[in-house]
């Protein structure tokens, strides 16, 4: 089965991190080899065991655009396409409240690609915000396996410094000064939760 991005490109099985079998390497076990999307999801569902929150991954709309039928009772979906996800990765509900957010990986070591974004993220986040949700944006650095917590408004600055003309990237002294650094733990495992109760609480 062929998959696409929206760019039209391929979708690579073997390019997916998650797919990987493990190499001979010994891992350390602060990072278990493990990429921010599967620690996210793995702390997400210690909040859902643990009554803390309700928090979820949006799945990746996709458009079938090839089925063939080899029997009456069964479909094979021959070619599909990744469609562009309208709103951001993450959403759900803690004490109450809307919990919104994109969570972006960056093999840069000194700053993060605006580009990483799309503006209708930017957008959805802008109007969470506005409805006194909680919008903000995770950011790990692969290189040094550090994890950032920044909120809509700070984001936003610097977003609009963009589109002004300004540099197309934050910094990592930026994002150290206006962001919050996460530390790493074992359950949950990045409990991003913690700085949400200590910035909006």
């Amino acid at each position: 089965m062929n998959f696409h991005y929206p760019n039209g490109k391929k979708f690579s099985p073997i390019a997916s991190s998650a797919g990987k079998k493990p190499s001979g390497k010994k891992v350390s076990y602060s990072n278990r080899g493990m990429t921010l999307e599967e620690d996210i999801n793995e702390t997400n569902q210690y909040y859902l065991a643990n009554g803390i929150a309700v928090i979820h991954k949006k799945p990746t709309p996709v458009q079938i655009v090839d089925v063939h039928y080899p029997q009456r009772s069964a479909a094979v979906i021959k070619e599909a396409y990744f469609k562009q996800p309208s709103t951001t990765d993450y959403n759900g509900l803690y004490k109450g409240r809307y919990i919104d957010f994109e969570a972006k990986e960056t093999r840069n070591k000194t700053s993060f690609p605006l580009q990483n974004l799309h503006a209708h993220q930017i957008t959805h986040m802008q109007q969470v915000d506005e409805q006194d949700g909680i919008a903000f944006i995770l950011i790990r650095f692969a290189s040094t396996e550090e994890i950032f917590f920044m909120k809509f408004n700070e984001l936003y600055k610097y977003w609009e410094r963009m589109e002004q003309g300004g540099r197309k990237s934050i910094t990592k002294e930026e994002i150290e000064k206006d962001g919050v650094k996460l530390a790493l733990g074992l359950y949950p495992r990045i409990d991003y939760l913690k700085t949400v109760q200590s910035l909006y609480y």
